[in-house]
């Protein structure tokens, strides 16, 4: 039943105007529908939505990401529109320019990752992903 199903992402926006801005001035993504208290966006063939919540995320895990061909400039442009990258250094993790290098990955995605990280106006914790092959 749920394996030929479509996953779609949902993330909770405190202030829908304020993530709609966002979405749209820092990433250039404008949703196709909408419906009170809710934006639906779609992005190649995946589809996330943002709602309006009383709740946080608690911003500690990637909640949704996307995966790119050129992470750099994916990186360059989105900093051009004013979006801070997370910058980590912990033990056996570390972000240089914002980009980190993931070990391993799954198999056919690669042999590993290199990633970004990015919070919304909303505090949901956003990741870019572009596969080492």
């Amino acid at each position: 039943m749920l394996k030929h199903s479509h996953v779609a992402t949902r993330l909770p926006a405190q202030d829908l105007d304020r993530a709609r801005a966002f979405y749209a001035e820092k990433l250039g993504l404008e949703p196709v529908e909408e419906r009170p208290g809710g934006l639906l966006y779609r992005c190649g063939g995946g589809r996330f939505a943002l709602f309006a919540s009383t709740g946080t995320s608690s911003g500690d895990h990637t909640q949704m990401a996307w995966e790119v061909d050129d992470i750099e400039a994916v990186v360059e442009e989105l900093r051009s529109r004013g979006v801070v990258f997370e910058e980590v250094d912990v033990p056996g993790f570390r972000t240089v320019g914002g980009i980190a290098r993931v070990e391993g990955n799954y198999p056919s995605a690669g042999t590993g990752e290199r990633a970004a990280w990015f919070r919304d106006s909303e505090g949901n914790l956003l990741g870019i992903g572009q596969p080492v092959r």
